[in-house]
């Protein structure tokens, strides 16, 4: 009997987070902005991306362009000198400013007269890990805290957060999306203890996004678990076994776009479901990106690469976002 009842309390609890998941993706639907003839260019978003360097110059275009592809009007990214050339290379649909550097104050100066034109921030693609960029990157986070934007922070921006946590820490508009071994070492840096491998990944996300001021942290996995330290919802859509390179760059770039378009319908959402934007944004990047690495390995399989990915980003919108009646 005992054993009934747990696999009856499991089975419950997976068919109401089956419907959570349902109640979120009508919601992200209904946050999608209608293309009219009547709309102007940067009306739909504009997004800005803070990376690269020298050795990692795909992740800024992933981010930048993954945001372009599902809908945003214009893609900024704010890199180093010399990987502007192989960034600018790669797409003529970006615009890239070579102004990132570890000179702090002139560089900080330098973005923070565009931040007023961004919708979003996506911090941390291809970043590296020079400690004079962590300074010039923690003062640009700083002003656009001041700005009142929200941040996405991914790959190397979650190593400067994990050094520093006081970077983000009570901003509760930032979103923070850790791979699992980044999940650890954040939690373990906050927590001061190790997260459990076989402990409740709900439980632990809710954990860590609390301690941190209720902010987004968005644990990636074969099901995503994202929490504001108060409400937990998961995403476990299919996806793939392919761990190619670069995947997560399309999340960072997704959850910021949708991160502008929850925040315009804030109102209507809270009228509406009481969803909180940030966590909708959230879950609508793991949403499309698993989506879209489903569709991608169904054609590739072994041979499945991000850009094959980013390429369903127009199927997932037209089939299951925006399907017409």
């Amino acid at each position: 009997f005992v054993i009934w009842a747990k696999a009856m309390a499991v089975a419950a609890e997976g068919g109401s987070m089956q419907a959570l998941q349902q109640q979120y993706l009508r919601a992200l639907r209904s946050v999608i902005p209608p293309l009219t003839h009547a709309s102007h260019k940067g009306m739909a978003g504009r997004i800005g991306v803070i990376g690269g360097s020298l050795e990692y110059t795909g992740a800024p275009y992933f981010a930048a362009i993954s945001a372009m592809r599902a809908g945003a009007d214009l893609g900024h990214v704010f890199c180093p000198e010399g990987a502007a050339p192989v960034i600018k290379g790669y797409s003529p649909e970006l615009i890239v400013h070579p102004i990132l550097s570890g000179q702090c104050s002139e560089s900080t100066d330098a973005i923070r007269q565009w931040l007023p034109r961004l919708h979003a921030l996506v911090v941390g693609p291809g970043l590296g890990r020079d400690p004079t960029i962590f300074k010039t990157v923690r003062s640009v986070i700083d002003a656009a805290k001041e700005q009142e934007k929200d941040i996405v922070i991914d790959a190397d921006g979650l190593f400067l957060v994990t050094s520093e946590p006081d970077t983000v820490a009570g901003y509760e508009r930032v979103i923070l999306t850790p791979n699992p071994v980044e999940f650890q070492r954040l939690y373990e840096k906050v927590l001061g203890s190790e997260p459990s491998a076989a402990g409740d990944f709900a439980e632990q996300t809710k954990t860590l996004a609390a301690s941190l001021g209720n902010l987004v942290v968005v644990r990636k996995g074969q099901v995503d678990t994202i929490s504001d330290g108060t409400q937990v919802v998961q995403c476990s859509e299919k996806g793939s076994p392919r761990r190619c390179g670069g995947q997560g760059d399309l999340l960072s770039g997704t959850v910021g776009l949708f991160a502008h378009w929850a925040r315009i319908a804030e109102q209507q959402l809270s009228a509406s479901s009481g969803i909180s934007p940030l966590l909708l944004a959230a879950y609508g990047g793991c949403f499309l990106v698993k989506k879209c690495a489903e569709l991608a390995y169904h054609k590739h399989h072994r041979s499945l690469l991000t850009g094959d990915m980013l390429l369903e980003i127009p199927t997932v919108f037209q089939t299951v976002l925006e399907p017409k009646p």
